[in-house]
């Protein structure tokens, strides 16, 4: 608990004709000893050296720092005290708009309700600090050592780039021989300038860095068998064929890569039923080996005809069902090959996420078989969709120049085999003509699936089970959010790279390896330091529990978006601090709030709540809206339209949280218990195109909604009066409709039954 705060006002950055003056004392007259030093200064990032001052002549263990967004030079304010802000530019004086709705145009003399605004800001401002403490450390010893899964490409540039970088690395690989698919590769892409011609692997001189290396340790043959502890502490049991192994381990690098889709999807085009077709990688064996005859081939990046026909057998299937007055009992096997269709309709995916490997591929292997044959063979590139990457549009320009490699935009509506040689038919064609083109051989795309959705590739031994969940959300792609922390899974310490996170060529699997590995050792210095990764990075603070009253109904364990929590047989949380993002969602799942960190608690926020100045007239005053504002997406977003001037209605108070899942109903109770008409949870958007940062948050949320509308039913209030929306953090210009939407809403409810009460 901060004891002794100093308040600072930031003149340069508040105007509207605030009475800052009077906002100081009366803070000074409300808090009474808990603030020491109270002053206005001319500008807060000039006035760092003062403040530091104070902090040594008075003793301050808290400073609130009134002005700007928290978001906006924080860097600057490192003190030896706790930090809070008041935002009083973005979103109070910037975003104002009067009552009736007019524009606010700053005058001497801000209006009453701006005013109050204000003054409601910098006391909840006060409790919030009143009511934080220091964390105690949670640094733990760390094992310098870096565990890394799979000796493919990936894996063996990741161990590398690991051991340069001072640390031990352990490579595990299942096969007999490290090198991975690139062991079946010809040659590869272009891997460097002038990025317009393919080049040797050097897989060898690849392999020989890592086994050459005394800092590296290399299993074959192995598996994991589990990981347990947590980030800085894992101890990995390896199964060898001497036996299992123990090793002391930091982070890990998940770089086991992918496996092939299974050919069934591509039957319609012949795989499987002709021997004149192949998929990409089996033509990279072929010309390895010198066992490529064919003089015509015909490569085929178009899929459609397949998913076409696994769409039409799926829409017979669901017709017949609607029709049968009462399904049969399904004979051994038909269920499944049901099943097999329907679902599999979505594994086409991966032949669409795979069609930047298989379009440079195809470059890459129409180029070789051209320089390979002496006897004029012709390779035709049939495409819908050619992607290609980056600086590689080089290469693919090349290509076009390429003698014997002939490329253009077609529909692929038939491959059929007639008599010795295919036929592959086109349609709306860069040449203006449909055509059938005679071919020997007929190469389709490979789909890269990740490993990760076919095998449990970690065997971790938490709580929540061994693998990585809900794969499925990610099409089995083990990572936790693509836009904002690439690299990042759904367990703190592991990292992904390579295609077992996306499907890359080899010279972006390069850099996927060496970004892992700086995410590895950024987690295990962070475990040394005792505080967190992304996406609260440097917080030093993490879940405190209250055993004593804990129930065991292990809601905070069920619900911990990333494993932090294991439990004992009676079903007590067991926490492992490094393995934590701070997001909160424990003790927002906790009936019996026994979960809570020092300086983000339920008591800090229900404290805030309190301050508010909530009128009782509420025909004349109006209502007083309660915003629990996301600080990943919608605070910022809110900060972002208050910036450009957009406003919105004066009777919302603004309260950020780390995460929707951290919300605690008692929070909504306690609103109400004071008058508040509304409460609205703003926050990230879920679902299968979900943007939470903590991946479940804004989801749990969602699911306890019910919770709260029948507490609220309870007491006697109508549930809509609480309302969870969604917002994406570049989705400001929406952000003011939607408050101002909710705020109508609840003035057409009227009061809330305990106003005044």
């Amino acid at each position: 608990m901060a004891e002794k705060i100093g308040v600072y006002f930031d003149l340069a950055n508040i105007g509207g004709g605030l009475d800052v003056q009077s906002l100081a004392t009366e803070a000074t007259k409300k808090w009474g000893d808990f603030i020491a030093v109270s002053k206005l200064v001319p500008e807060l990032a000039l006035a760092v050296t003062d403040i530091e001052a104070d902090i040594a002549a008075q003793g301050l263990d808290g400073v609130l720092l009134c002005g700007a967004s928290p978001r906006f030079d924080n860097e600057l304010y490192r003190f030896k005290a706790q930090v809070e802000y008041v935002n009083l530019r973005e979103q109070c004086v910037l975003s104002y708009k009067n009552p009736d709705g007019s524009a606010y145009i700053p005058a001497e003399v801000a209006p009453a309700p701006l005013q109050q605004l204000a003054q409601d800001y910098v006391h909840m401002g006060v409790a919030k600090l009143q009511k934080s403490s220091v964390p105690d450390s949670a640094a733990i010893e760390i094992t310098r050592r870096i565990l890394v899964l799979g000796g493919g490409w990936t894996g063996l540039t990741a161990a590398y780039e690991a051991s340069s970088m001072g640390y031990e690395v352990v490579l595990v690989e299942k096969a007999e021989k490290l090198g991975g698919a690139v062991i079946n590769m010809p040659e590869a892409s272009p891997l460097g300038p002038t990025w317009e011609h393919k080049t040797a692997t050097n897989l060898q001189d690849k392999i020989a860095k890592v086994t050459g290396n005394a800092k590296i340790k290399v299993y074959l043959n192995a598996q994991m068998e589990h990981l347990t502890g947590q980030p800085g502490a894992y101890t990995a049991n390896i199964k060898t064929p001497d036996g299992t192994k123990t090793e002391a381990i930091g982070s890990v690098i998940l770089a086991t890569g992918w496996t092939a889709l299974d050919p069934k999807y591509l039957e319609p085009m012949g795989l499987g039923k002709s021997s004149k077709v192949v998929t990409l990688a089996e033509f990279g064996k072929m010309l390895l080996n010198d066992s490529v005859k064919a003089k015509r081939i015909a490569f085929v990046l178009d899929t459609t005809l397949a998913e076409e026909a696994f769409a039409k057998e799926a829409a017979a299937q669901e017709e017949a069902q609607a029709e049968a007055p009462e399904a049969p009992e399904a004979k051994d096997g038909e269920a499944e090959e049901k099943a097999f269709v329907k679902a599999d309709l979505e594994s086409f995916k991966h032949l669409k996420y795979s069609n930047v490997v298989n379009s440079v591929g195809m470059l890459r292997l129409a180029n070789s078989v051209c320089e390979k044959s002496h006897d004029g063979v012709q390779a035709f590139i049939l495409y819908k969709n050619m992607t290609v990457p980056g600086i590689l549009e080089r290469f693919y320009k090349r290509m076009q120049d390429r003698l014997g490699v002939m490329m253009t935009k077609a529909d692929v509506t038939n491959i059929q085999e007639v008599g010795d040689h295919m036929v592959v038919e086109c349609q709306n064609t860069l040449l203006g003509d449909d055509f059938d083109l005679e071919v020997d051989l007929v190469v389709l795309p490979t789909g890269l699936v990740p490993t990760t959705a076919k095998e449990v590739t970690v065997q971790f031994d938490y709580r929540q089970g061994p693998d990585f969940p809900d794969l499925e959300l990610f099409d089995g792609y083990a990572d936790s959010n693509y836009i904002c922390f690439p690299y990042e899974t759904r367990r703190t310490g592991v990292y992904a790279a390579g295609c077992v996170r996306q499907p890359l060529t080899l010279d972006a699997c390069e850099v996927d390896a060496k970004g892992a590995v700086l995410k590895a050792v950024q987690c295990l210095e962070a475990a040394n330091r005792g505080v967190a990764v992304h996406p609260r990075a440097l917080d030093n603070s993490y879940p405190v529990f209250n055993f004593v009253r804990c129930t065991q109904c292990k809601r905070c364990t069920e619900e911990c978006p990333f494993g932090a929590l294991d439990d004992d047989e009676k079903g007590t949380p067991k926490p492992n601090p490094a393995r934590c993002r701070r997001c909160g969602t424990c003790f927002g799942a906790c009936p019996e709030r026994v979960i809570s960190f020092a300086n983000y608690n339920i008591d800090q926020i229900g404290s805030m709540i309190r301050q508010v100045v909530v009128p009782a007239d509420f025909k004349h005053d109006g209502p007083r809206i309660l915003i629990l504002a996301c600080e990943n997406d919608a605070y910022p977003a809110l900060d972002m339209a208050g910036m450009r001037r957009k406003t919105w209605s004066p009777y919302c108070r603004i309260i950020p949280v780390r995460c929707l899942g951290s919300v605690n109903a008692i929070w909504i109770s306690d609103a109400m218990s004071k008058g508040f008409d509304g409460v609205m949870l703003l926050g990230c958007k879920y679902g299968d195109d979900y943007q939470c940062h903590f991946i479940k948050g804004s989801e749990i949320c969602n699911r306890r909604m019910q919770n709260i509308a029948e507490t609220l039913n309870r007491l006697g209030v109508q549930p809509e009066r609480v309302e969870q929306l969604e917002v994406a953090i570049d989705e400001y210009d929406k952000v003011p409709a939607m408050i101002d939407g909710f705020v109508a809403r609840i003035t057409a409810l009227g009061p809330n039954p305990f106003k005044g009460m």
